[in-house]
């Protein structure tokens, strides 16, 4: 029977054991061969990923509350395994091997330069999320794509939830973000891995992600603690949820929406807002950034504030990289503008619209060709 908080319990149990005991040990065999007997449990079931998220941990989409804050999930990934899974059944030799090349991981040798080896042919997938689970990297591009391309059919499936269950996800929201942060780290050097449309009915899902990761880069350069450069990233990617109760006809529109078009879009923060307040008291900063994302430095925008005052960092920040993803970008009713037209349009708008050392910080980034644009697979590119 599937026991997934135990196998993960009796995994750091024989971890641990394999510290203080060498291999044959009768202590190490037993307590390998207890988180083997919990493996063969999960092998045999429904096979879902655990997700592992420093403070948390999901079993396929659920998650483990008897596990929050256990300090395994931050120890894993901090070795870069982020997501585990079974294939296959395994054989108890196959579960081993799995158990040594993650106690080197957690244990590395100071003079080991052996090459890691290659684990997909034992049936257990582990790995960065989104990622392939392997020792040996992929090229920079492939990664970027396959991130991508999963974390994009992953946002699809949480708007899916959003628009029929009314509420925000949080664990799958935050899983997204933190693999576009892999992705941004991919290749030593912060890359932003923005996608590129194919077809308008993608704009949703794309302009998303583009925003979160944005939002992350801009937050990072301004030495923004790392925990709170996360938070801002889950504020980026849901700060247009409120756009699924818009009609799509609305939504995608060719020419200059009436007045009545024009007050439906411009409802989708405060929709936005009420969506995400709803759904987690977690997410209190991106349910303040979803209301302010639109509302100008001088205090113009919507929804109308009314009495003066300054919008959160975050909200200043998204707004930024909402504009300069939506300018980038080819819409119904017109074409994409050049990267120099976009950031001059910004720098024009500083003081008034924007706040003007964000801009000046996030045109460094743009000019410095931190941007990367990515298309996404084809087989993954439905919206």
């Amino acid at each position: 029977m599937a026991d997934p908080a135990g196998f993960l319990f009796s995994l750091a149990q024989a971890l641990s054991v394999m510290a203080l005991y060498p291999a044959g040990h009768p202590s190490r065999e037993r307590a390998i061969d207890a988180a083997y007997q919990h493996a063969e449990g999960l092998a045999s079931g429904e096979r879902r990923p655990f997700t592992f998220l420093e403070d948390d941990v999901v079993y396929g989409r659920d998650r483990l509350r008897e596990l929050k804050g256990w300090d395994y999930a931050s120890k894993l990934v901090g070795v870069g395994i982020q997501r585990l899974e079974f294939e296959r059944a395994v054989t108890r030799d196959e579960f081993d091997e799995f158990l040594q090349e993650v106690f080197l991981r957690l244990n590395p040798a100071p003079a080991d330069t052996t090459e890691r080896r290659q684990m997909r042919s034992l049936g257990i997938r582990f790995g960065s999320v989104g990622l392939q689970g392997q020792t040996a990297a992929p090229p920079p591009e492939t990664t970027l794509d396959v991130t991508l391309g999963d974390e994009a059919e992953t946002f699809r499936w949480l708007q899916g939830e959003i628009r029929d269950q009314g509420v925000v996800p949080l664990m799958e929201a935050e899983a997204v973000v933190r693999s576009l942060s892999v992705a941004m780290q991919a290749e030593r050097r912060m890359v932003l891995p923005l996608l590129q449309l194919k077809e308008f009915d993608q704009y949703t899902t794309t302009h998303a992600l583009n925003v979160a990761v944005l939002s992350m880069a801009l937050a990072q350069s301004l030495a923004v603690p790392k925990r709170q450069v996360r938070a801002i990233g889950v504020a980026g990617l849901l700060h247009d949820i409120g756009k699924i109760r818009i009609p799509l006809e609305v939504l995608t529109k060719p020419g200059k929406l009436n007045d009545e078009e024009r007050r439906i879009m411009n409802q989708h923060p405060v929709d936005a807002a009420r969506i995400i307040m709803e759904s987690e008291e977690e997410l209190e900063l991106a349910a303040v950034v979803a209301y302010e994302h639109h509302i100008m430095l001088n205090g113009g925008g919507y929804p109308s504030v009314h009495y003066a005052r300054d919008c959160t960092l975050a909200s200043r920040l998204v707004h930024v990289c909402d504009v300069f993803d939506a300018l980038s970008t080819t819409r119904p009713y017109r074409e994409a503008w050049p990267l120099d037209k976009v950031l001059s349009y910004l720098e024009e708008r500083a003081g008034t619209e924007f706040d003007p050392e964000l801009v000046g910080t996030f045109n460094r980034l743009m000019r410095a060709g931190a941007a990367q644009v990515r298309v996404l697979n084809e087989e993954k590119s439905t919206a």
